[in-house]
């Protein structure tokens, strides 16, 4: 017993005492660690590779008559409302598996290691950025495929890429979050979904808002997700900077400033 106590009293000493260089490591660590999982089981990025087609392909068809009068001139509408939908719903992966893998006691494992205890939580934050960044670029590849030709350049494209994967990122720790305090993955699912099922379909992403009812303008007109939508636009389809792009990174933030730290103190607890 004497032994084990002396065995396990560097691990647990340089656990409690990492520094932030040591920190960064072991996040990074569990960043690869997250995308060795997808290379694994491709099936994961299903919903990034799959989805933003479908739904480029089916939105821009279906709605692009009657809203625009032809697909080209409906393009520049619907492909930075799709690439905000699909990301932000990316977003609520990092929830559920962050369940799952509480649920099959990895993060158990993870504690009897001499690493940073914010590392699995950090790293798995950092890897979902990945998945953001493969449907940011087939959303935008499908676009031009279809004739999206956005006149801001390629500079101020990158620009509307970073923009909606940073606030992305920020999301993703409310739905962390969730993924912490819930009991199950499914309740982590079913709860995201509510929160972002009409925050992405209640938006000027796919219709003008102008074509709503007046009750519910109001609510676009305030919605956080109308506002990124905006700013993507301004980006992506003139190479403007717009008020939208300021109200967007200042609500990322916001909920980072928030989030973040009720997330790693609901975490640490946990583990």
């Amino acid at each position: 017993m004497r032994t084990a106590s002396v065995k396990a009293g560097p691990a647990r000493q340089l656990k409690n005492h990492t520094s932030f260089g040591q920190s960064v490591r072991h996040s990074l660590t569990m960043a690869y660690r997250g995308l060795l999982k997808i290379r694994r089981t491709p099936e994961q990025l299903f919903d990034v590779t799959l989805q933003p087609i479908l739904f480029t392909l089916m939105f821009t068809y279906i709605f692009g008559g009657a809203i625009s009068g032809d697909v080209v001139s409906y393009l520049p509408v619907i492909i930075p409302g799709i690439l905000v939908q699909t990301v932000i719903t990316t977003s609520i992966v990092t929830g559920v598996q962050l369940r799952e893998d509480m649920d099959k006691g990895v993060f158990d494992r993870f504690k009897s290691l001499p690493i940073a205890r914010i590392a699995p939580l950090a790293g798995a934050l950092l890897a979902d950025t990945i998945r953001y960044t493969i449907a940011t670029v087939l959303t935008f590849s499908m676009g031009y495929l279809m004739g999206y030709r956005p006149d801001g350049g390629l500079g101020s494209v990158a620009l509307a890429a970073v923009l909606v994967i940073f606030c992305s990122w920020a999301i993703s720790w409310i739905f962390a979050f969730f993924g912490v305090i819930a009991r199950t993955a499914s309740s982590v699912q079913g709860i995201s979904m509510i929160v972002l099922f009409p925050l992405t379909f209640l938006s000027n992403a796919f219709v003008p808002v102008e074509t709503m009812p007046k009750w519910l303008q109001w609510f676009v007109n305030i919605n956080p997700v109308s506002h990124l939508v905006t700013a993507v636009r301004e980006l992506a389809n003139s190479g403007t900077v717009g008020w939208d792009l300021g109200i967007s990174l200042l609500g990322a933030a916001v909920i980072v400033a928030i989030f973040a730290p009720i997330t790693v103190r609901a975490y640490m607890r946990r583990t």
